[in-house]
């Protein structure tokens, strides 16, 4: 296992100028990423054969509207990482501006990617470039606002006409795993 000393050096070595600052948060290296080069630098932190990053533990959003330490810009999106064969993890986080914020999709790379990204969209508005079914996952299709941004009125109240589910998803992947309609 790479002390995080190392990780460091060799994610800063893989694409220039992607790592836009790092820091130790409880233990664990914390690296700030450029946005435009996130999928890019995932990509590598996963086929790299001295991290092998090969699983993404979590991804979530932030907003950093009333945060009590100013950030970069409003929202924020944090990816976990870690390496099952080699023992290291890594968190990566990107700020995103409040006009339009959206970074590249990695469901490509993780297949639990897929719904961690829906489900950031869904509660707070972040697009995630290429993704290939970014409809709502949690809230009703017809849901307007994203409830966890922090202007988000909490006593707003939706009428919602119509049903919404996710067998549209669930008949193809069961398709492909074998089971009959």
């Amino acid at each position: 296992m790479l002390t995080n000393d190392k990780l460091q050096e060799k994610i800063k070595g893989l694409i220039s100028g992607a790592v836009v600052s790092a820091s130790d948060s409880y233990g664990l290296l914390d690296l700030e990423i450029d946005p435009a080069h996130l999928p890019a630098l995932v990509k590598r932190l996963r086929d790299d054969a001295d991290l092998k990053f090969d699983m993404l533990v979590d991804l979530v959003g932030a907003d950093y509207v009333e945060y009590p330490q100013p950030k970069k810009a409003r929202f924020g999106v944090i990816y976990n990482l870690k390496s099952l064969s080699k023992g290291h993890r890594v968190i990566l986080r990107v700020y995103l501006p409040e006009e339009d914020p959206a970074v590249g999709s990695i469901h490509d790379l993780y297949k639990n990617a897929n719904w961690l990204e829906r489900e950031t969209f869904d509660q707070y508005g972040v697009r995630f470039v290429g993704h290939p079914n970014p409809k709502r996952l949690l809230n009703h299709i017809e849901f307007v606002g994203h409830p966890l941004r922090k202007d988000y009125p909490i006593t707003r109240q939706q009428w919602l006409s119509e049903t919404d589910d996710l067998m549209d998803e669930m008949d193809v992947r069961l398709l492909e795993k074998g089971y009959p309609r």
